[in-house]
């Protein structure tokens, strides 16, 4: 009597999330989104450096006003201004970029690049607990054991003293501003662009 013959059942496909380099894709084309977004907002740099537009403010509440216009209007222009200083500050300081480098080499490795799970001692590390001993490790490297904060608190100062020269001498008359972005204040210019609604529901 012939036997029936045994078909093997297919291996059972995997439905759960997307594959761990299918997800690094999506927050990677996510993120240049976002920036794309952002820098489209700037404005041209033919108005920054207007040399007709500049003139010294007569009261310190003129500067203020002024400095709260500006800061709505070219926000965008002056987070590059501060990204360009800090960058510039960075490589005048090299051991310091090496360090900075160093860390985002080590983040981006054990959070993007590493897929099998982390162990140490024989115990499996889950990434809550390499989230938070990366980010002591790197607070601790940045401010206690290198010049790193302190050279990016310099290049922030330096970058913000700059800001806040032109935005004080700039005369926003001839600019188009917003007057509810205005009433947000002087730090309006660390908001970025609202992300559009596609980006927020890409999966």
């Amino acid at each position: 009597m012939a036997q029936p013959a045994v078909v093997a059942a297919p291996a059972p496909t995997s439905v759960g999330s997307p594959a761990p380099t299918s997800m690094h894709m999506v927050v990677v084309n996510r993120l240049k989104d976002y920036v794309a977004n952002i820098v489209k907002q700037r404005k041209p740099w033919n108005e920054v450096v207007d040399k007709t537009a500049f003139s010294k403010p007569s009261t310190l509440a003129e500067a203020t006003s002024r400095l709260r216009k500006n800061a709505s209007y070219f926000k965008v222009n002056y987070l590059i201004v501060m990204m360009l200083t800090t960058a510039v500050t960075f490589i005048m300081h090299p051991s310091s970029l090496l360090v900075l480098g160093f860390l985002a080499a080590t983040w981006v490795y054990l959070f993007m690049v590493r897929t099998a799970p982390l162990q140490l001692g024989g115990r499996t590390i889950s990434d809550r607990e390499k989230l938070i001993g990366m980010s002591g490790i790197t607070f601790i490297t940045i401010f206690f054991l290198t010049s790193v904060g302190t050279v990016f608190f310099s290049a922030l100062s330096l970058s913000l003293a700059v800001i806040a020269a032109h935005g004080a001498f700039r005369e926003p008359d001839n600019l188009f501003i917003d007057d509810g972005e205005t009433q947000q204040g002087l730090f309006n210019m660390f908001s970025a662009p609202a992300v559009p609604t596609t980006l927020a529901t890409t999966v």
